[in-house]
């Protein structure tokens, strides 16, 4: 079947949403990418794309009834979405929770109160650019400043470099890093959770897995994170200010969760998916 005898087997109902639906996430991804909120876009990306995949393998069996209500009420959420996030001139914190707000906004246009339970999934992976960076709330309840700087020391002292910590101070060649919050490696580690939740909802696992991709995901987070914190250190004792402004705020930062994200996926290309899971 071609392109063009595939859209005329759609109906000019799903066509419109879809159309809609292109544009709600066009327009949040754009926004994300013109105010340079790169940990945003990307955060964003992968989201919307792990939405899509989830709704095109079960579009066969989504039930698409609304009440004139919903869809009224719906339609208005959407038309305030794309006014709010098109009025934006500079990043707004908006633009974290208008995927989820849009996916329950076209849920309630198409499928009605009682349809959005069908959509359970897909929503709580659009929760995740909105939880991208930890929440400050969720940094100060859970701290692991002065775990991560414990192993980041040590790690230094296992590569041979003199090194001494007091607390979340990390002191290297008598110049000084502090772990602080944003350094903890709760961000890492959240954005290694999401991954592998999109990874339980997108693939068949048994109990077992279940358990263990989560863990798997912490470990890696924390681990990298670590290794993060031990060259912020070295660089500041080491090397130039640019150096350290590259990793610790530039796209050297970004660099640290591709690595992260890829261990991990490398975990579960070899240990989960190339082993058929006994129990569904």
């Amino acid at each position: 079947m071609t392109q063009m005898d595939w859209l005329k087997s759609v109906p000019k109902q799903k066509l419109f949403v879809l159309g809609i639906a292109a544009s709600l996430i066009a327009v949040q991804l754009y926004l994300a990418d013109r105010f340079k909120m790169t940990e945003l876009f990307g955060t964003s990306a992968l989201a919307w794309g792990a939405v899509s995949f989830l709704l095109w393998e079960k579009r066969d069996t989504l039930n698409l009834k609304s009440g004139i209500f919903s869809k009224f009420f719906g339609g208005t959420l959407i038309a305030l979405v794309l006014l709010k996030s098109l009025s934006l001139s500079a990043y707004h914190p908006f633009l974290r929770v208008s995927p989820l707000i849009s996916a329950v906004s076209l849920g309630l246009a198409v499928s009605g109160v009682k349809g959005l339970k069908q959509y359970w999934q897909e929503l709580l992976i659009l929760c995740f650019p909105a939880l991208s960076p930890a929440p400050a709330i969720l940094v100060k309840t859970i701290d692991l400043t002065t775990l991560t700087a414990k192993f980041s020391g040590m790690l230094l002292w296992y590569l041979g470099f003199a090194v001494s910590r007091q607390g979340v101070y990390l002191s290297v060649a008598n110049k000084s890093v502090e772990v602080g919050t944003g350094c903890s490696g709760l961000s890492v580690i959240m954005q290694m959770v999401m991954l592998a939740i999109l990874f339980l909802f997108m693939f068949p696992t048994n109990w077992k897995q279940k358990i263990l991709v989560p863990g798997v995901a912490v470990l890696v987070g924390f681990a990298v994170n670590v290794v993060r914190v031990a060259l912020m250190a070295y660089l500041i004792a080491y090397s130039t200010e640019g150096a350290f402004e590259y990793w610790h705020f530039g796209q050297g930062s970004i660099i640290f969760s591709m690595i992260a994200a890829a261990i991990f996926g490398l975990f579960c290309q070899f240990g989960i998916l190339r082993n058929e899971p006994e129990n569904q």
